[in-house]
């Protein structure tokens, strides 16, 4: 392993470590469960040594803050679709009726790609540094007016914009669908999309393993607050 490397698989022990502490339990359960088609995730997930029932295990969580730290990594793991190619991902400010896309994995992002999201203040703003799969920097992007304390993600491709707020996507449907890490990867969350509306629902068109982040508390907003702000 290369010194670059090696110095990064330290860096996210450590934030890995913070989250830990910081994020004890998921948020509840999602009601109603999502039905999810076919069995990849369900065989990635237990290829990768995770104890997660795709149909029964998923998070209500749909929007994060961020932990002590101020720095959450996301790491692309599987891409799984035709438009893997178009697909973009990134963050977005919960609270905002009609945010601004900040982001993170462009469409020719693939999979072992990770990122370094900072939150910084002063002026409020996030800091994404891109890696690829040899943890060589592909980039550095700042976006201004961040949310550290509710963002959510979203992507987008040829099939559409899809966020992880429900309520936001067409007809109100989960586009992406959240799990809580277990065992090793407790404290740590698995976001798993369907790119485009009324497709396979298989939800392994793109994997993200996101970490140093925790849910946002629920007493920010209520269901019948986002629906009306979203109308």
């Amino acid at each position: 392993m290369n010194r670059i490397a090696t110095r990064f698989t330290g860096f996210f022990a450590s934030l890995s470590l913070v989250a830990m502490f910081a994020t004890g339990a998921s948020a509840a359960l999602r009601v109603p469960q999502v039905v999810v088609a076919g069995g990849t995730l369900q065989g990635y997930l237990n290829g990768v040594g995770e104890s997660i029932n795709v149909n029964t295990d998923q998070d209500a969580t749909q929007t994060w803050q961020t932990t002590v730290s101020g720095n959450s990594t996301l790491s692309l793991m599987i891409e799984l679709s035709g438009s893997a190619a178009a697909n973009s991902v990134g963050l977005y400010n919960a609270g905002n009726p009609a945010p601004p896309l900040y982001q993170v994995f462009p469409g020719a992002a693939a999979a072992g790609w990770f990122a370094v999201a900072s939150f910084q203040t002063g002026p409020t703003r996030v800091v994404v540094n891109l890696f690829d799969n040899f943890a060589n920097l592909m980039g550095v992007t700042t976006y201004l007016g961040a949310d550290a304390s509710n963002f959510g993600y979203y992507l987008q491709g040829p099939g559409g914009l899809f966020y992880t707020q429900d309520a936001r996507n067409p007809g109100g449907a989960a586009q992406a669908l959240t799990y809580a890490g277990t065992g090793n990867n407790a404290g740590q969350w698995w976001l798993c999309w369907e790119d485009a509306a009324n497709s396979d629902r298989d939800f392994d068109d793109a994997v993200l393993f996101l970490e140093s982040i925790a849910p946002t508390p629920v007493g920010k907003t209520t269901w019948g607050a986002l629906k009306r702000r979203f109308r």
